[in-house]
């Protein structure tokens, strides 16, 4: 089988990214970004979808955080979409629930090539510790855009922030583990009746 793997550089006047990705990884991880609770919440993505990732960002964080979490989400995506390759044999969606403790999310993904995002997701705080939860938004928007997927990610229930967000980025892990995976009856097909994806 061909490695699914990719490394993409994004280098701008706000940010300068670099991204390894190994689809059929065992969930390593590595971050240099200089935000923290996304390191955290990345790590999730690795973890739960068993993807071995590395992310490096130098950004304008004197600012805010807003261009390095929304570049570092376009850079996995174009990461992921390269790792992808021709997409034959693969499942093409994917689906989690998660919970912890009170909260409970649902992610739902098509590796459509068609982006596109419904986020519906509550918080009851505008950040956790320094970081601002409309940043989830713009990483995911960022992602999908780049990658080519339809998602669909709702916060069900939950009250503590902390929580609220972990669930999505685990179930968001498990979700495209689950996508990504190959079937094995169907390596040289696409799922697709059109012919393309």
């Amino acid at each position: 089988m061909t490695p699914r793997t990719a490394t993409v550089a994004r280098n701008t006047l706000e940010t300068q990214i670099e991204v390894s990705l190994n689809l059929d990884g065992t969930g390593q991880f590595s971050a240099e970004t200089g935000v923290p609770f996304l390191d955290h919440m990345m790590e999730q993505i690795a973890r739960h979808g068993l993807f071995d990732l590395a992310v490096t960002a130098n950004g304008d964080l004197h600012i805010d955080a807003h261009h390095t979490v929304e570049d570092i989400g376009i850079t996995i995506g174009q990461a992921l979409k390269q790792a992808l390759g021709d997409k034959k044999g693969v499942v093409r969606y994917g689906h989690a629930y998660v919970p912890l403790d009170e909260a409970l999310s649902r992610v739902v993904l098509d590796l459509s090539g068609r982006p596109g995002i419904e986020f519906d997701v509550t918080f009851k705080r505008d950040k956790i510790g320094e970081f601002d939860v409309d940043l989830f938004y713009e990483f995911f928007q960022g992602l999908i855009n780049h990658a080519g997927i339809t998602l669909h990610i709702d916060s069900i229930k939950g009250r503590n922030a902390h929580h609220i967000a972990e669930t999505i980025f685990k179930a968001f892990g498990r979700a495209l583990r689950m996508a990504v995976s190959l079937d094995s009856r169907a390596l040289e097909q696409l799922p697709s009746t059109k012919g393309s994806l």
